[in-house]
């Protein structure tokens, strides 16, 4: 089914307005909708009406972008000229669909001054829909976790004593763009020893020693999707608490991942992979969820925590990434990216998940 077809099936209003503000205020819907694979649409907007026709509206500089993708391109030449569009568009339209998790209040209201219609938060609606995968979008996300697992391939020889966290964390991005990726899917972490405790460390100048924890976590675009994959490895011999908290890690991993099942509860995966580290030494160790979506966000739903009331269906593309973080020793993490499928969950990442002393 087309993707704003699905949306208006979903929304159940008589328009959904998807509204770009200035960046960093874009939403990557209105790229899902309009499948373009560029420009940056700045102050334009995607109107689905509730049969699931797209008018896509916006200025002059992006016109032949625009009409490169999906729907019936509308230009304007300035503020005015863009309003008289839209009011046309939003005729006779009295409940109107908006993201709320994206549209900016200035946004929202330019939008009242066009129409009198209501509007209603319907993100978590477009959220649902976004979550399961085209083959087009599967096929672009396994580009980029193959991208991604090359460069992960290559980190035991970029490793060396005195290199840093930041000269590291550049190989693997120079490597991830040196094989056609598009880009980041967001900052690699690179982090040493002690900082390795620290979930989401920003690479500084920390050199490598004999000794210490070394963790990854990076991904790639290609296209507009991402992909998201966390090693740990070790530069010598560790510490026994690390080793030990390495291996229940893994168990952990495997355990969410057999619970990773088309129609399951996302949270079944969540509650297997902190049983297991709970009931070692680790308890309370495991301080974020078990997982996430992934798409043009490298974080989208659905939510793979304990808490969520998300339900795993088949295309969804999410993370499984357990950890154990002690501080000032350091922290193991190990993450893959997964596609659910009807007979379980594919790994998308592949790389070596035994122990690794370099």
């Amino acid at each position: 089914m087309d993707r704003a077809q699905r949306i208006a099936d979903s929304a159940k209003k008589d328009a959904v307005v998807i509204a770009n503000g200035g960046m960093p205020f874009l939403d990557p819907v209105f790229w899902y909708v309009t499948e373009q694979r560029s420009g940056s649409f700045e102050g334009s907007f995607a109107v689905i009406s509730k049969d699931g026709s797209l008018d896509v509206v916006t200025n002059e500089l992006e016109g032949a972008a625009a009409k490169s993708g999906k729907g019936n391109v509308h230009i304007f030449r300035d503020r005015k000229e863009r309003m008289t569009i839209l009011a046309e568009l939003l005729k006779g339209c009295r409940r109107i669909g908006v993201s709320g998790r994206a549209i900016t209040r200035n946004t929202s209201e330019y939008i009242k001054k066009i129409t009198d219609a209501k509007l209603f938060d319907v993100s978590d609606k477009m959220a649902d829909v976004v979550s399961v995968k085209d083959g087009q979008e599967i096929t672009e996300i396994r580009k980029a976790c193959s991208i991604s697992s090359k460069a992960a391939k290559k980190i035991p020889e970029f490793l060396r004593e005195g290199i840093t966290e930041k000269e590291v964390a550049w190989l693997i991005d120079s490597s991830m763009r040196n094989d056609n990726g598009s880009g980041n899917a967001f900052e690699t972490i690179s982090a040493f020893g002690e900082n390795s405790a620290e979930p989401h460390w920003r690479p500084s100048e920390r050199t490598l020693k004999k000794g210490d924890t070394a963790l990854f976590d990076f991904g790639s675009k290609y296209g507009m999707y991402c992909s998201d994959l966390t090693r740990t490895v070790f530069f010598g011999e560790p510490d026994d608490i690390l080793k030990r908290a390495y291996d229940v890690v893994l168990k952990a991993q495997e355990a969410g991942i057999k619970e990773m099942l088309c129609g399951a509860p996302a949270k079944n995966a969540d509650i297997a992979a902190r049983k297991i580290i709970d009931k070692s030494e680790f308890k309370g160790r495991f301080i974020h969820s078990f997982g996430h979506g992934v798409g043009m966000n490298a974080h989208e739903g659905p939510s793979i925590s304990r808490v969520s009331k998300d339900i795993l269906k088949e295309g969804m593309v999410v993370t499984a990434e357990p950890g154990i973080y002690i501080p000032g020793i350091g922290g193991i993490r190990i993450e893959d990216t997964v596609l659910i499928t009807k007979d379980g969950a594919e790994p998308l990442t592949i790389f070596d998940k035994d122990l690794t002393v370099i």
